[in-house]
């Protein structure tokens, strides 16, 4: 089968490859791909950025059918549409395991880094992972369905979930970004959506998912509107820095006021320079998102099927395998916002 995959460490180091189907052992169910998403983390492996474990299949965001039960798999049958969570295991013991945190296992190993991911025509998961997805929903909305799990943990799980009336601006109109934003306008926020040149089709995206405001602040100083919305002019009550950009994350500093919680989304996939001054003279509450826990997962399939979130607005491209440089070139550009693998094409 065909398959992408980082096959040596370094940067770049990425190739299309023949490779043999795998099959389902013990406990685990084989999925035939229909859809995988290119996310940002994909990105920090192909630069080096990110610890992977090559030769490795590439792909995390999968959405699939059931083609092959593993011994003692009774869970689901072939056929089953699913969309699958993202830790291949874990050591089951930690204190992070028990409390339902396996994101935080110092022994994780995830499919996509450390084990062979979804950038292929099939991919092996284990069969408690898999999530069954309502008939209404495509498999191209079911890739969908880790990143909004991971947006689900950072706006719900990791830090005092936004409330109505709030003010939250969030930096980085992509993906991450803007399925942050129909979190947080489901709980009745307002929302600010901050970009730079380049993100004026994600910016416009974010209007039509219902943001207050959009600002281009490669162009316009966004102080001026965020005290011009928020109460007394004091600053956001929630900052979410979703871009993965230092420079955004020291102007959410200015944005959010004291008192005020700081929301870490994305990864900068380096060491950025950031006012820890701050933290101190505004009181703030600061909070990172690693990843997805089996409670983001169950709400994030709930608020796919009640079209509470829709996915549907940030598909903007779907290319087979062949086409994965070109994928990237699509990302890197921030001329779409999310690309789709169609391995079966």
């Amino acid at each position: 089968m065909k398959a992408v995959m980082k096959v040596a460490p370094g940067v770049g180091q990425i190739a299309l490859k023949e490779i043999a189907e795998p099959e389902a052992g013990p406990g685990k169910v084989k999925l035939k791909v229909h859809a995988a998403g290119l996310c940002g983390t994909d990105i920090h492996i192909l630069l080096d950025e990110f610890k992977s474990s090559p030769p490795v299949v590439l792909g995390h965001e999968v959405c699939g059918e059931v083609v092959q039960l593993g011994e003692g798999v009774t869970s689901v049958v072939p056929g089953s549409r699913v969309t699958t969570e993202t830790y291949f295991s874990t050591c089951g013991r930690c204190r992070f395991c028990r409390a339902g945190q396996p994101n935080l296992c110092r022994g994780r190993r995830s499919i996509g880094s450390a084990v062979d991911g979804g950038f292929a025509e099939y991919v092996v998961v284990p069969a408690g992972n898999v999530h069954v997805l309502p008939d209404h929903v495509s498999y191209s909305e079911g890739a969908l369905t880790e990143p909004l799990a991971c947006a689900v943990q950072g706006v719900h799980l990791c830090s005092r979930p936004v409330r109505a009336g709030e003010v939250a601006v969030i930096a980085g109109p992509g993906t991450m970004g803007l399925l942050t934003l129909q979190l947080a306008l489901a709980a009745g926020a307002h929302v600010v959506v901050l970009g730079t040149d380049g993100d004026e089709r994600r910016l416009a995206a974010a209007e039509e998912l219902g943001a207050a405001h959009t600002l281009n602040v490669s162009r316009h100083d966004p102080l001026p509107l965020i005290e011009d919305v928020t109460y007394g002019g004091l600053g956001a009550d929630v900052v979410y820095e979703c871009s993965g950009a230092g420079a955004a994350a020291r102007q959410l500093l200015r944005l959010v006021r004291r008192r005020g919680r700081y929301v870490q989304v994305g990864l900068f996939g380096s060491d950025v320079t950031w006012d820890l001054d701050q933290v101190c003279y505004k009181e703030l509450t600061v909070t990172g998102s690693n990843a997805s826990t089996p409670e983001s997962w169950v709400r994030a399939v709930r608020l796919l099927s009640q079209g509470t979130v829709d996915v549907r607005p940030l598909i903007t491209h779907s290319l087979p395998l062949t086409d994965w440089e070109a994928a990237v070139d699509i990302f890197r550009a921030r001329s779409g916002i999310k690309t789709l693998f169609r391995p079966q094409l």
